[in-house]
């Protein structure tokens, strides 16, 4: 991760409007993990990162920067929401679930880079593999003609298998029998049951005649072989650690919902559970290590960004030992009209985008003139202030509200375009958000 703090926020500015100082933070956190790592280990150690708290009402675009985290960085990253974790005792998941997930991701991510380095000797085992079919290995006592034949038939095969031009012919290749084990982790608390899993899964895999014959052309072979190759060339212990290390180095997570877990200071002892989730959370963020089943994984160096609304607790509501935990706060703006508008109009892959491309999938060009994006901008900045404020999410319904009815015929206007203008955004949305009550229940 070497991008500068510039460059993370020019990335976000692209997809989330305004909220500056959360993307600041963020941009510098991520910029800190990496200077961390180029210093000597002894002083690494020493260097906690800053857990960020975003603040801020529903649709503002907490959620929307952690999307983009997650695809802008080649890092382990998962986003959870702090509401479906228990304590430990009652029925859900335990919070210590979250460092698993992470580790599950990192492991995808340490795959998919050992994969792309063993590509060109997957690719060669295979062609191996199929020219040894085609081409029957001489007994021990042959010839020295017949070895020299064999050797100039074998590299004639070889160049045939990888041109393609053997694809269509049909060849008997032996493939592993692939058991599927399931067992559901019901959020145990005794342990991680993914264990129980891969245990019954290599104790199957070892099982006597555990592969099968199966007559196939050569570019199926391919294919098939390729999977199997794939798995021979494989260092799991290799990508484990290297997963493992990524995690404990730069492993970040995103627990959204964080408020749902905090009861406010009128509300305290009412509901238990909350607080017992808090306490649980507490050694993970501290730092402490967690069983997985690819290893023990340590969470002193592990990023935390908590976001919530804290429509009715605070911040100050939270355990003092974990608001301890959460240096950095940052609150985000509410969305004005101003700002509606530009989501609109400024960011990638736009909500107005978005609808023209699947308009021009049933050949209708669908054209948005900048009256009707004002009149979007207008109409849903008026609805939240008369009824909740879900901010940019408020843009998907008043968006959908109006263009309902060209949706739905839209397969019979191929070739056609079609103009929404600020006369039909009015005429289907005016009288909605002028009567309160109405737009509670349509908008």
């Amino acid at each position: 991760m070497e991008m500068t703090p510039k460059q993370i926020v020019a990335y976000l500015d692209d997809y989330v409007i305004g909220q500056n100082d959360a993307k600041k933070a963020i941009a510098l956190a991520l910029r800190n993990r990496y200077r961390r790592m180029q210093l000597d280990k002894e002083l690494q150690d020493e260097i906690m990162p800053k857990n960020i708290l975003m603040i801020g009402n529903t649709g503002v675009g907490k959620t929307e920067i952690a999307r983009r985290l997650a695809k802008m960085m080649d890092l382990p990253f998962v986003k959870v929401e702090a509401s479906k974790y228990t304590e430990v005792g009652y029925v859900g998941r335990d919070v210590e679930s979250m460092v698993r997930d992470l580790v599950s991701n990192a492991m995808r991510i340490s795959r998919a880079k050992f994969e792309d380095k063993i590509q060109k000797d997957i690719d060669k085992e295979v062609v191996k593999k199929i020219v040894e079919i085609l081409v029957p290995k001489l007994p021990k006592n042959a010839t020295q003609s017949s070895q020299d034949s064999f050797i100039k038939t074998y590299n004639t095969m070889e160049k045939k298998v990888q041109s393609g031009s053997m694809d269509d012919k049909l060849i008997t290749i032996n493939l592993p029998k692939t058991t599927h084990v399931e067992v559901f982790d019901g959020a145990n608390p005794m342990g991680d049951m993914s264990m129980m899993t891969d245990a019954i899964g290599n104790m199957l895999k070892n099982a006597k005649n555990n592969t099968y014959e199966k007559t196939v052309s050569v570019a199926d072979a391919k294919k098939l072989l390729r999977n199997v190759v794939k798995e021979e060339l494989t260092d799991e212990e290799l990508i484990q650690k290297d997963a493992i290390a990524n995690v404990e180095d730069g492993g970040i997570i995103f627990l959204d919902e964080i408020d749902k877990i905090v009861e406010s200071s009128s509300n305290k002892g009412q509901d238990p559970s909350k607080q017992g989730v808090q306490r649980d959370l507490l050694p993970i963020v501290e730092g402490s290590s967690i069983h997985t089943k690819y290893g023990q994984v340590n969470t002193d160096h592990i990023l935390f960004i908590a976001a919530g609304a804290f429509h009715i607790s605070s911040p100050s509501d939270m355990l003092p030992e974990l608001q301890g935990r959460f240096p950095l706060r940052v609150e985000l703006e509410a969305l004005d009209e101003s700002a509606l508008y530009k989501i609109l109009t400024n960011t990638k892959n736009s909500l107005l985008t978005q609808y023209t491309a699947m308009f021009g999938v049933e050949g209708v060009k669908l054209v948005f003139t900048d009256g009707a994006i004002k009149a979007f901008a207008n109409l849903g900045a008026r609805a939240n202030e008369k009824t909740e404020d879900i901010g940019a999410r408020r843009l998907h319904t008043v968006i959908e509200k109006v263009i309902e009815d060209i949706s739905f015929t839209a397969d019979e206007k191929s070739g056609q375009t079609i103009t929404v203008d600020k006369k039909l955004v009015e005429q289907k949305l005016e009288n909605i958000v002028q009567n309160e009550d109405i737009t509670r229940y349509i908008l």
